[in-house]
């Protein structure tokens, strides 16, 4: 049996395919588990969504060549919310909102703001409570 992993994908979907059911088809023909932490459509119809997908890696792997076949911009790094050291000034106003922990200060002494990319959900609460604009996202 093979070994369940998870994979975080961000997508950008042009105009001409936010209609299309790519999460249906990632459930029901690829075996795989989806978790939506983030989708917009803007007023021009295209559509972000940041999701966690699970399954084996074959199932994952099948997955992305299905979504591949799309004109649908697929991001892996994992990566969707970005923080500006030089613009942090580590007063710390982010970490209450970050419901993952994903923010934190782990010393108290320093008081600096620690940045976990991997427990990020990509909620943006730090996007819209940071007073200096020092994290921002991809999309």
């Amino acid at each position: 049996m093979s070994k369940t992993e998870t994979k975080k994908w961000m997508l950008f979907f042009p105009r001409c395919e936010c209609e299309q059911p790519i999460v249906y088809h990632l459930v029901k023909d690829h075996n795989l588990v989806v978790n939506v932490y983030r989708a917009k459509v803007t007023p021009n119809e295209e559509g972000y969504l940041v999701l966690d997908v699970t399954g084996t890696e074959e199932d994952i792997a099948s997955g992305m060549e299905f979504v591949k076949t799309f004109r649908v911009t697929i991001n892996e790094t994992g990566i969707g919310v970005m923080r500006d050291e030089k613009r942090c000034t580590h007063c710390g106003i982010c970490v209450p909102h970050c419901p993952t922990g994903a923010l934190s200060i782990k010393d108290n002494k320093t008081r600096r703001v620690e940045f976990n990319g991997e427990a990020c959900i990509e909620c943006l609460e730090c996007i819209l409570v940071c007073p200096y604009a020092a994290c921002a996202s991809a999309f």
